[in-house]
């Protein structure tokens, strides 16, 4: 019998297709055979059942509904038949084939357009997933490079600050090396004076308690400096240890910016795309958004508070070096002040003393002229004396009555005691003489020794100790300007 192609499953429309209903039995009109031939597709085959397409059931034809074969025809009917097929047996294959067929591009044609679907939502899924990534990644890339900027900006303004710092601390360096000259001076002078005045200039004068409250300044102001120079060191490491801090974040968002930067590149025509298994695997340590802005925002902000704090540092640090230079040189105008006036003092005392001493030599020569001019007194009333106790003896020869007690003689009695008191006065006046001789060439002598003390005096802190102050630092050394 011929096979028409009616007997065919008509092709479905373009579109979902529909799908079969589970029914007991497949009849012809379900692969689209025609009335006519209908009776050729029983409506129930043993062993044969159809199912809805969504099961994806594959129906198979079943050959042992074969009624001419079995062992009373003594061949096995398991996997072949030996005998033929009659004409409704081969029918019943051909439909089975037919419908399986059929069946088959159903589903396969359902697959197609749920796959088409699928693939279109996934497409739109994955790109519209991909975009929303990409914007993610943009939108961290600018808080990365916010913060970039934030660090860069607070890394700049931290590291200028430390040089400020550093600078300020040589600064101070300087000032405290420019109190080593002072402290020099002043000792020197002080020594000075201790070994080279003796005696009664040896006194705690003027000059010396303000010698003595410099070098205690100056050794105030060396013990303030050293400490500030020790506190800006530490200021000048936290601030780097700051920066490092700052550093090591901007380097972390550097590699990240780079790493997103990178990320937010790759397309999907890339080369160098590959499956990377566990990439998606949420890792032990991972920092929220909220802790990482966190953590620059702290370290920027404990950065910011060090710089503050570097800031003061050094508006101290110069406060305290003008206020050290200033009581430094306000000190040493007061030591040079007094040595001034000590000098006028010692010269005009000096200049007193070498008076006294000028007027007492004058005396001492008068006086000395006074004893020749006494003793040639005393020597002129020998000549006196010797003639009129001459004459008294040349009279003591007269004999009886004529040795009589006539005016000449108590006349000659008379000049004779006065001779003799005359000599005794003038002896008292020239020992009275030789004793203010002796005196005043004691005078003399002290005098001598006042003036040569004075001299030395005048001469140590004139010409010893003035010079040494004129080497004294000017007020820019003292601040730190210049070495």
């Amino acid at each position: 019998m011929a096979t028409s192609t009616a007997f065919l499953p008509k092709e479905r429309a373009a579109g979902p297709p529909t799908p079969f209903v589970r029914t007991n039995t497949v009849t012809g009109s379900d692969i689209g055979l025609s009335a006519e031939n209908e009776a050729y597709f029983p409506g129930y085959y043993p062993g044969y059942t159809s199912y809805q397409a969504q099961d994806n059931t594959k129906i198979e034809f079943n050959p042992n509904v074969a009624t001419n074969a079995g062992p009373d025809r003594g061949v096995s009917n398991v996997g072949f038949r030996a005998n033929k097929y009659n004409p409704q047996e081969w029918h019943h294959n051909n439909y089975a084939k037919y419908y399986q067929a059929f069946a088959d591009r159903n589903v396969s044609e359902q697959n197609r357009w749920e796959s088409n679907r699928v693939e279109n939502e996934t497409r739109e899924t994955t790109n519209r997933t991909q975009a929303l990534s990409t914007k993610r990644l943009q939108e961290r890339l600018h808080d990365v490079n916010f913060w970039k900027k934030e660090l860069l900006r607070e890394i700049e303004d931290v590291a200028a600050e430390t040089d400020l710092l550093v600078q300020q601390k040589r600064r101070t360096q300087r000032a405290l090396d420019a109190t080593t000259g002072p402290l020099h001076i002043a000792t020197e002078t002080l020594n000075n004076r201790e070994l080279h005045r003796y005696g009664v200039d040896r006194v705690v004068d003027e000059v010396e308690i303000h010698l003595r409250k410099e070098i205690d300044l100056i050794n105030n102001v060396q013990h303030l400096l050293r400490k500030t120079i020790q506190e800006a060191e530490n200021q000048i490491k936290a601030n780097r240890n700051a920066k490092h801090i700052l550093e090591h974040d901007w380097s972390n968002k550097f590699e990240t910016d780079r790493a997103d930067s990178k990320a937010l590149s790759r397309k999907n025509t890339d080369v160098d795309i590959m499956y990377y298994p566990g990439a998606a695997r949420y890792q032990e340590f991972q920092s929220t958004p909220e802790s990482w802005a966190q953590n620059s925002h702290d370290n920027i902000v404990a950065a910011e508070n060090q710089r503050m704090a570097s800031i003061q540092m050094r508006e101290l640090i110069n406060q305290i070096i003008q206020d050290a230079a200033k009581d430094m040189k306000e000190e040493a105008d007061r030591v040079e002040n007094a040595f001034a006036r000590r000098i006028e003092e010692m010269a005009a005392t000096k200049a007193k003393l070498e008076n006294q001493l000028e007027n007492t030599l004058d005396e001492i020569s008068r006086q000395e002229n006074n004893i020749v001019e006494l003793k040639k007194a005393i020597k002129d009333k020998e000549a006196p004396m010797k003639v009129a106790q001459t004459r008294l003896h040349d009279r003591s020869v007269r004999q009886g009555i004529e040795l009589c007690r006539d005016p000449p003689h108590t006349h000659l009695v008379g000049e004779v005691l006065e001779i003799s008191q005359s000599v005794d006065q003038l002896i008292r006046q020239l020992n009275q003489a030789e004793e203010n001789l002796n005196k005043l060439n004691d005078d003399r002598m002290i005098l001598e020794k006042e003036i040569a003390m004075k001299t030395k005096s005048l001469y140590t802190d004139r010409d010893k100790c003035m010079p040494i102050r004129n080497s004294y630092p000017n007020i820019n050394r003292l601040l730190g300007y210049s070495a």
